[in-house]
C-alpha cells in the first residue's frame, strides 16, 4: 500500500483525483474503455472535483458503478447518494458511456441481483473509496463480511455509522438515518485493479490507525486494503495524525 499525506483536504482531493485520472487514462489507452467505482460522502468532494477538471479524459469510454445507497430513501432526499452523484458528477458529464446507480426504493434482493449481474461482466479498473469513522469500507460496518462472493449485499448500519451520517449534516436527527443499505461487498471492491482511497479529517484518525497499523480484521473493515496490491491511501494532516512517526 502506498500512503500519501497532504497538508489539507483540498490538496488530498487534488492528488487523489490526479492519480485516479492517470489510471483511467491508462485503462482507456490499453483496452479502449474504463470501468470505475465511485464513492460518495464528504470525503469525496475534492476528489470528484479534480476528476471533473481533468479535461483530457475521454469520458465517453468510461462506465461508473455505484458503491452504496440507503434503503428506502427517495432520490429527492438530501442524503441520497444517487442525488449526490447526479448533481456532483454525472450531470456534468453528459458524454459518459454509462453509469449504474443503486436504487434503494425497490426490492433490495432484486436490486442486488440486478447490479451483481452487471458488475460481474465488467472488470473494474479503478475504485474510488473512503473509510468511515468506524473503519467501514463502503457500508460494510464492523464486523464486515470478508467472505461473501455476492457483489452487492444488504447490510445493517451500526450506531457509529449512523451517528457519522447525522454528524455530517445529511439528516435532521439520528432517528431519520436509515438502518439498512445496499453496499458493494468487500470482495467485490478488492477485485478492482487499482484502489484510490481518500480519507480526510481528524475524526477519521482513530479508524486510520486501527485499519492500517493494526492487523487485518473484520472488526476494522478497511484494514483489508492492506492486502490489495495497488491501493493508494490519501490522508491529510488530521486523518494521519495518530500514525506512528507522524
Amino acid at each position: 500500500m502506498n500512503i500519501i499525506c497532504s497538508q489539507n483536504s483540498i490538496e488530498l482531493g487534488k492528488l487523489a483525483g490526479k492519480n485516479g485520472a492517470k489510471l483511467i487514462r491508462e485503462a482507456i489507452q490499453n483496452k479502449g474503455f474504463a470501468n470505475i467505482i465511485l464513492a460518495t460522502g464528504t470525503s469525496q468532494f475534492e476528489t470528484l472535483k479534480q476528476l471533473l477538471s481533468e479535461k483530457d479524459i475521454d469520458w465517453s469510454k468510461v462506465t461508473v458503478f455505484h458503491l452504496d445507497e440507503y434503503l428506502g430513501l427517495p432520490i429527492s432526499h438530501p442524503a441520497s447518494f444517487r442525488k449526490y452523484l447526479l448533481e456532483r458528477f454525472f450531470n456534468h458529464l453528459p458524454q459518459l458511456k454509462g453509469y449504474h446507480l443503486i436504487n434503494g426504493e425497490v426490492n433490495p434482493e432484486e436490486e442486488c441481483y440486478r447490479l451483481g449481474n452487471l458488475i460481474k461482466k465488467n472488470k473494474i479498473d479503478v475504485a474510488f473509496v473512503g473509510v468511515g469513522e468506524n473503519g467501514h469500507l463502503a457500508f460494510n460496518d464492523p464486523p464486515a463480511d470478508f467472505e461473501t462472493e455476492h457483489p452487492y449485499i444488504i447490510v445493517d448500519l451500526d450506531q457509529a455509522c449512523r451517528m457519522q451520517q447525522f454528524g455530517e449534516g445529511w439528516f435532521p436527527n439520528l432517528e431519520a438515518v436509515p438502518n439498512q443499505a445496499i453496499s458493494m461487498s468487500i470482495r467485490q471492491i478488492m477485485k478492482s485493479k487499482a484502489i484510490i482511497c481518500s480519507v480526510p479529517d481528524t475524526r477519521k484518525a482513530i479508524a486510520i490507525k486501527n485499519c492500517f497499523e493494526g492487523p487485518i480484521s473484520p472488526d476494522h473493515p478497511a484494514s483489508i486494503l492492506q492486502n490489495h496490491p495497488h491501493c493508494q491511501l490519501f490522508l491529510d494532516q488530521g486523518s494521519s495524525s495518530l500514525l506512528s512517526g507522524h
